[in-house]
């Protein structure tokens, strides 16, 4: 028994350790950055969740925004909660567990944007909030503030006010923006584990993405991690490739690497590639440095620890300022990313651009096993295209061609590779010898009816065979020809293809498809609630389930110029009426007309109108209708008044209650009823 035992604790101690090795091995999971600078509304914690459909399948990980309150409207890096308040810029506590919780049904895990350099202050420039976590109250000390913060100012400050600092200097790069903490504090390491653990096990992330990691001793996010044991944890190096080589070996804990890094280098390769238009870049150094994933550099060793990107939200064009940001080819660039060893991170808005064509280049990676510690060799390149040969090992899995393809494709072998996926500057190749079909749709949910390519990776003289029923295929099945396409219609289709070489069936591939109406496509349902009084100037809007706030109106006319919604003379108007949910389980708002205006013109009624979330977002403008019903979309129903019952001497038509029910007017009624094939109201 004392041997049983003693091999368990061996088998929990080597698994403990495996685990908290900063990233996988031999992982073949591609990362979303969710989010982008400002991106407050398509980072919502409710908008991701209705996206999980979209995203399952193709990315294993999301990394979300720091999802702690920050004291108003914030991407977070101005941390203040870490464990009472997580009602952010992005949502509620609420919606964050929903979506967390959502995403892991999906096989998608969360990786949280822990920010532990630097914290906001309460109401000075030395307090912090008191937190209480699994019955422990937690509050950061004016001498959790490292010595030589803000360049000695914040000392000054302390000591005219009769605060103390550590007696410790900074461990890192000193940041002037917010109070940099002492990791060697005992009482900042307590909080910090204590916060991760929150964050893991609470909350529910997979891992890490640790900011600004050269703030504070490498050393600090190993012991930090030895501690959560996340399953992912990559830290944000931004510097040279030996500099991050450096911080990667720094975080090692009981000899082992606690945390992967971003590979600038390979973001800046990339980039200076294709926005030269020279793709023999992707082969030379970059300022001196290769990035981590290369060959060149120390054989590669450091692969698995390598998240490539080729933009995030610091490098990315913003209105304020031109940062240093792809400007052209992104689909290459992305095609390039996709197809290297190294765990690819996807950056949100080239994601929101080319949806089709990244989940394409994911799962074609996913289906010729690429992985993060994968080889490559190049093929061949000029500063017209780039071409180059991944491998597992010595066998050989993808070829990727950026630039001229058509150049590219004379150093591609056309008897030993098969072109299965292209597009603008790009194409990848599987080797003939997989004997498999390929399709260029992927697995997932679709809005309106799809089309599948259908291709056969193979040297033999194959038939392709495919069902659409869940069955495997057979040699009495469907047939095509190499290059096929075949419609996928509304509704769930299981595609099975298979290659039929002397009449055996090989090499078959399953794809899953849920094809939704286009929501463009819908008809228009406008709920019973929605009532037009008899001389009523209304109309109702059929709100997003993200806007959240109350729906506003502005209603005009050009000519003449009025306002029919002028409420305190100012935009976004007069607020509406919420009437209740419709069928799609979207809120609906009414807007009626008080009777005033702006300008008193002998107008009678607005030409446009806007709903908008309380001012934003807001529709395009629209053509007003009375009683006319709104979407997003701009798709427009007009609700049927209801007439007041008519008074004559001759018998009314007959009546009938809302269930269709014949109903005697004789006797005193109050309600709304159909007669003539109308609402009426008695």
């Amino acid at each position: 028994m004392k041997k049983i035992l003693s091999m368990l604790l061996m088998f929990t101690a080597v698994a403990t350790t495996a685990s908290a090795q900063g990233w996988p091995g031999n992982y073949g999971g591609v990362m979303l950055q969710g989010f982008y600078w400002d991106s407050f509304d398509d980072s919502q914690w409710s908008v991701l969740e209705q996206n999980a459909d979209q995203l399952a399948g193709t990315f294993d990980l999301v990394w979300l925004p720091q999802s702690g309150y920050c004291g108003g409207m914030s991407m977070g890096y101005d941390d203040f909660y870490w464990f009472n308040n997580y009602n952010s810029s992005f949502g509620t506590e609420a919606q964050l567990r929903s979506l967390i919780k959502t995403f892991a049904g999906k096989g998608i895990k969360t990786i949280a944007d822990v920010v532990i350099n630097h914290r906001k202050n309460v109401s000075n420039w030395v307090d912090f909030p008191k937190e209480t976590y699994k019955g422990v109250t937690y509050e950061m000390k004016s001498t959790d503030i490292v010595a030589n913060d803000d360049g000695g100012k914040t000392k000054t400050w302390a000591s005219q006010n009769g605060y103390s600092l550590s007696t410790n200097n900074d461990s890192g790069e000193g940041w002037d923006g917010m109070r940099d903490l002492d990791h060697h504090s005992t009482n900042v390491q307590t909080i910090v584990k204590a916060y991760l653990d929150f964050l893991k096990n609470d909350l529910g992330y997979a891992g890490f993405r640790y900011d600004m990691v050269k703030g504070y001793s490498a050393s600090f996010t190993g012991i930090y991690n030895v501690s959560a044991a996340p399953e992912f944890s990559v830290g944000e190096c931004w510097d040279g490739t030996n500099t991050i080589k450096n911080w990667i070996e720094g975080t090692k804990a009981n000899g082992a690497i606690q945390s992967a890094a971003f590979d600038f280098q390979f973001r800046y390769t990339v980039r200076n590639a294709a926005n030269n238009g020279n793709w023999s870049r992707l082969t030379a150094q970059n300022d001196g440095n290769w990035p981590l994933v290369s060959n060149n550099y120390e054989g590669g060793a450091y692969r698995r620890y390598a998240v490539t990107f080729i933009e995030n939200h610091d490098t990315e064009k913003r209105s304020n300022s031109p940062q240093d940001p792809l400007k052209k080819d992104t689909l290459a660039a992305n095609a390039y990313l996709l197809a290297m060893p190294g765990t690819p991170c996807v950056f949100m808005t080239h994601w929101k651009a080319y949806p089709s064509e990244i989940k394409t280049m994911v799962a074609a990676r996913k289906q010729a096993g690429i992985q993060n510690q994968s080889t490559y060799a190049d093929l061949g390149t000029t500063s017209a295209y780039y071409a180059a040969v991944v491998k597992n090992g010595s066998q050989e899995k993808l070829v990727v061609t950026v630039g001229n393809t058509a150049a590219a494709a004379q150093v591609v072998n056309s008897s030993e590779w098969v072109r299965v996926l292209d597009g603008y500057h790009y194409a990848y190749y599987f080797p003939a010898s997989m004997n498999t079909a390929y399709v260029d749709l992927p697995t997932g949910t679709y809005e309106g009816a799809q089309k599948a390519m259908l291709s056969a990776v193979t040297k033999a003289n194959a038939k392709i065979i495919y069902t659409t029923d869940g069955t495997d295929p057979t040699a009495s099945s469907h047939k095509a020809v190499s290059g096929t396409f075949i419609d996928i219609p509304i509704g769930t289709t299981t595609l099975k293809v298979g290659l039929l070489i002397d009449g055996v069936v090989s090499g078959i591939v399953t794809r899953t498809y849920v094809v939704n109406q286009k929501e463009s496509e819908k008809p228009v349902v406008i709920p019973d609630f929605c009532q037009v009084n008899d001389g009523e100037i209304c109309a109702f809007f059929e709100a997003p389930a993200t806007w959240t706030s109350d729906v506003y109106c502005w209603a005009w006319t050009s000519t003449p110029a009025d306002n029919f919604t002028y409420a305190n003379k100012k935009w976004p108007g007069v607020v509406c009426q919420k009437l209740g949910t419709a069928s799609s389980g979207r809120d609906v708002w009414k807007w009626t007309w008080d009777g005033t205006k702006q300008n008193n013109t002998t107008a009678t009624q607005p030409t446009g109108i806007i709903f908008s979330n309380n001012g934003t977002p807001q529709t395009d403008d629209f053509v007003f209708t009375n009683g006319g019903y709104y979407t997003l979309d701009g798709k427009r129903a007009v609700v049927t008044a209801i007439d007041p019952l008519p008074q004559t001497d001759t018998a009314p038509a007959a009546i009938y209650d809302m269930q269709g029910r014949r109903v005697d007017a004789s006797h005193s009624m109050k309600g709304i009823y159909i007669q003539n094939g109308r609402k009426v109201i008695f």
